[in-house]
């Protein structure tokens, strides 16, 4: 969800001292002063803790936050991950014995996290910093966060996903993702147990070797696509900057069943989906099985960590965001299918945030018999939690404490008849009279710092029992306070949100932005420094009515979108031809999404060179740009994608990514040749589908660390003999891209997991296609060696050069010669490199914008 630009991180307004040696700009962690007036009038008394605990509580949050991070991706590589930290650096770890005796802590496991796949860290940063073995973790860490493995994650915000129970095969939204650690999560939960599916499916088929002929894999869950991942995930944000944000993060999770939106999450928009056969004449729209509301909030839950916010709290923050709050939940029960659930949190530990906010969605969308708040008390065994609250009080933009709606009411009605800064009826408790009075809030999940030394937190599970449709926002009629203009002026913003209204019903863009609240970075999820920008707030927001978006809620209801609007529909779809670049209103273009017929040359072609088992869908290949011809990238996505993606074409959704790059054009070094190779990305999806003509299987460690090692290294004459058991295979294979399937033999536990990357073989040399990133972190996973990659065409292009330069006229020449014939293999490892890293998305990345909201520490 939207929110102001952060300036923290490597660059901007870091707090970081210079890297000169004039005095340093900022002011550390323990010089800011931890106090706040009003801060602790209002937690003292709306809190429902003992003088101890309080007392606990307040020491706690004045502390400064343990660092935490989980290991991604399939369980059984990241529990390969996980074990390097417990075998090779934690050992190390525990010998430092510090100045004052005291021993050091490794980092430890979050006892309540599945499989124990999260960690968090309370060693002082001096500590880190000055001891080798803590060195070497903080290098192991940095390394596997840059290709993907760890995510660097503050521990309560692990908790949502854990509660939303995704399985595999469901669509998910997550309305307010970036910068996109929880999406992660949710990402890997859909994909959970593909990979034993696939391998299960293909054995049944007698297309795979005997690996993993004893595993129990259940092919009733999810195995309608031949064990691939058939369910959803849309990550959406209302910023475009941060969506392009949640590109950068969640593309190395390689899913082709991702989507990213950028949209206003109070007024997201129906997402059509193809007719039935059957009801021809009835449109269908995308309902939700799970969606995830981590909503923008004031944030007072992050003091510890961004400590800006001791002198930066107001109560105003908080009263200001109420509403779109409201809205955003709403809109996500909406979406959602009967029996579905959304999953609503926020970092704050203001009730007009968190329960004031579950009772007006509730109230809005009907009621208790409606949506049931599911109780989780049972769930995540070890994490230390408080109920939600029954009754609260509201702290006021002046600062005065109000108890009840009722006092508020008395306060207007004797005095000058204004309603205290930005008080609604909404914010307080209901009254008995209330048919929401008696919600077991007591069922949502409150977690405070001083319980597992974490940040704050508010969690709720809501469950649909029943359709409904939402009752408008109440709206606040209070003495002397409206005059006959401002009733026109409420009129006319009534009007104008009711189209808006229907525009989000159909996808249409919308002209109404999102209140801007304080929305976690991706260095929440690592060390986030303070931001002092305090939240913008939407005027409008505080007068809106509700967007009832009752197209698509309800299928059984009459009104179709064709009723609502029926010149949608008469918008021509598109038949090929190069569409008009037109820049939208904000400003932002995004190329549109082609999809390629079966039979197109491209993809024949690639068939044929790669062999490809007819069982692989070519369906679902796509590009990015006007054309609708492959340029330089071909990308591949679900079914489910396809149909969105081409069904709403035209329709104003504003769809930033989607797909998982599967094809890279390159350079042939000849005509027979197939100048599309298989993307490291896309490998893992085709793999299993591509001919034994273009594989090669590598399974001696040493072999491994030799190709990682050297970046084209020279593939002519004898060379194959130095590449062990794949020399003579890959001296026989053609030239062009193949499949490299590393299988260990399992005798080396560093060395056990099976991984496919691409290949490519040329005229001179023989080359894994990756990022030097990616080479560097697999050679300090599997070797623990930390010396940079060898460029062997640099190396000989400058031995060369240097030879040419000390030789006579005659010799030069053809010194040079040889070395002309060198940079041209250079190119080839120049187009590498270009392709890998310089896609859309990265591109984007280049705004020094968007690098200061994203890199991490």
């Amino acid at each position: 969800m939207g929110r102001k630009k952060f300036r923290g991180g490597r660059k901007g307004g870091s707090n970081r001292a210079p890297r000169g040696d004039g005095p340093p700009t900022w002011r550390s962690y323990n010089e800011v002063v931890k106090e706040n007036k009003n801060l602790e009038k209002y937690y003292n008394t709306v809190l429902p803790l003992d003088d101890a605990e309080r007392s606990e509580f307040w020491e706690a949050l004045k502390r400064e936050l343990p660092n935490s991070f989980r290991f991604c991706g399939s369980k059984g590589h990241a529990l390969a991950v996980k074990r390097l930290l417990e075998t090779r650096y934690a050992p190390e770890i525990v010998k430092i014995e510090r100045h004052d005796g005291e021993p050091v802590q490794a980092p430890q496991p979050v006892s309540w996290y599945p499989d124990q796949l999260a960690y968090s860290m309370n060693t002082p940063k001096h500590v880190v910093r000055k001891f080798p073995p803590f060195a070497a973790f903080q290098k192991f860490l940095v390394s596997e966060t840059s290709v993907g493995n760890i995510s660097r994650q503050e521990v309560v915000s692990m908790i949502p996903p854990l509660l939303m129970d995704v399985e595999p095969g469901m669509t998910v939204l997550d309305l307010c993702a970036a910068p996109g650690s929880k999406a992660g999560q949710l990402l890997e939960m859909i994909h959970a147990g593909e990979e034993a599916r696939i391998r299960k499916f293909k054995q049944t088929l007698g297309e795979t070797n005997s690996q993993g002929a004893d595993e129990v894999v259940d092919l009733s869950v999810d195995a309608g696509d031949d064990g691939r991942a058939t369910g959803l995930l849309i990550a959406n944000d209302a910023d475009y900057k941060r969506s392009h944000m949640l590109v950068h993060q969640l593309k190395r999770l390689s899913s082709p069943n991702m989507l990213v939106t950028n949209h206003d999450a109070t007024l997201y928009p129906a997402i059509k989906l193809p007719r039935k056969p059957d009801q021809p004449d009835r449109g269908q729209y995308l309902r939700f099985d799970r969606i995830l509301a981590d909503v923008p909030c004031s944030g007072d839950g992050t003091l510890r960590k961004n400590v800006n916010l001791w002198k930066d709290w107001q109560p105003g923050n908080a009263l200001g965001l109420h509403l779109t709050q409201v809205r955003i939940l709403v809109r996500a029960l909406q979406m959602l299918k009967v029996g579905g659930r959304v999953v609503y949190s926020t970092c704050s530990m203001n009730p007009v945030e968190n329960e004031a906010v579950v009772v007006s969605a509730i109230e809005r969308c009907g009621g208790p018999d409606k949506i049931e708040i599911i109780d989780c008390k049972d769930r995540l065994q070890g994490l230390k939690r408080s109920p939600g609250m029954y009754q609260w009080q509201i702290m006021d933009k002046s600062g005065r404490i109000w108890s009840s709606w009722e006092e508020v009411q008395q306060h207007v009605l004797t005095t000058d008849g204004q309603v205290p800064g930005k008080l609604s009826e909404t914010m307080f408790a209901r009254p008995d009279t209330s048919d929401c009075s008696a919600l077991p809030l007591d069922r949502c999940m409150r977690v405070y710092a001083h319980q597992q030394d974490t940040g704050g937190f508010f969690i709720t599970v809501l469950e649909k029992k029943d359709d409904f449709k939402a009752k408008p926002e109440t709206k606040v009629r209070t003495p002397n306070t409206a005059t006959s203009t401002d009733g026109a002026d409420q009129a006319e913003v009534e009007a104008k949100i009711e189209i808006e209204e229907v525009k989000a019903a159909l996808g249409e863009p919308t002209d109404v932005l999102p209140t801007v609240g304080a929305k976690r970075t991706i260095d929440d999820e690592e060390e986030t420094k303070p931001d002092t920008k305090k939240p913008r707030i939407v005027a409008l927001a505080d007068t809106r009515p509700e967007a009832p978006a009752e197209t698509e809620q309800a299928p059984a209801e009459p009104k179709t979108e064709e009723e609502v609007k029926p010149e949608v529909e008469a918008t021509p779809k598109s038949n090929g031809q190069a569409d008009r670049k037109v820049k939208p209103s904000d400003g932002n273009y995004e190329e549109p999404f082609k999809y390629l017929p079966s039979d197109h040359p491209v993809i024949q072609d690639i068939q044929k060179f790669y062999k490809i088992s007819p069982r692989f869908p070519t369906d679902r290949f796509m590009v990015r740009n006007a054309t609708g011809e492959p340029a330089k990238a071909i990308y591949y996505t679900s079914a489910l994608l396809r149909d969105i993606l081409t069904e709403n074409e035209g329709r104003g959704v504003k769809f930033v990514h989607g797909g998982v790059k599967m094809f890279m054009k390159q350079d042939a070094p000849s005509a027979e040749v197939c100048r599309w190779r298989i993307q490291s990305e896309g490998m893992p999806i085709i793999e299993g589908y591509v001919g034994p003509e273009r594989i090669v299987r590598l399974t001696n460690k040493e072999t491994f660390r030799k190709l990682l090692k050297e970046m084209f290294p020279k593939f002519i004459d004898e060379d194959w003999k130095k590449l062990n058991e794949i020399g003579e295979r890959a001296k026989e294979i053609g030239m062009g891209c193949c499949v490299l399937v590393v299988e260990p033999d399992g005798n080396d536990p560093d060395f056990s997991e099976r991984m496919v990357l691409p290949l490519w073989k040329s005229f001179h040399s023989l080359n894994l296609m990756l990022p030097k990133e990616d080479r560097s972190a697999m050679l300090l996973r599997i070797f623990n060696d930390t010396s940079p990659v060898i460029n062997q065409t640099l190396k000989e292009s400058a031995k060369k050069e240097a030879q040419a330069a000390n030789a006579d006229p005659e010799t030069r020449d053809e010194i040079l010669k040889d070395a002309a014939a060198i940079e041209e293999t250079k190119g080839e490892n120049d187009v590498s490199k270009q392709i890998d890293e310089a896609n859309d998305e990265d591109e984007y990345m280049d705004d020094p914008a968007v690098k200061e909201d994203t890199l991490a520490d």
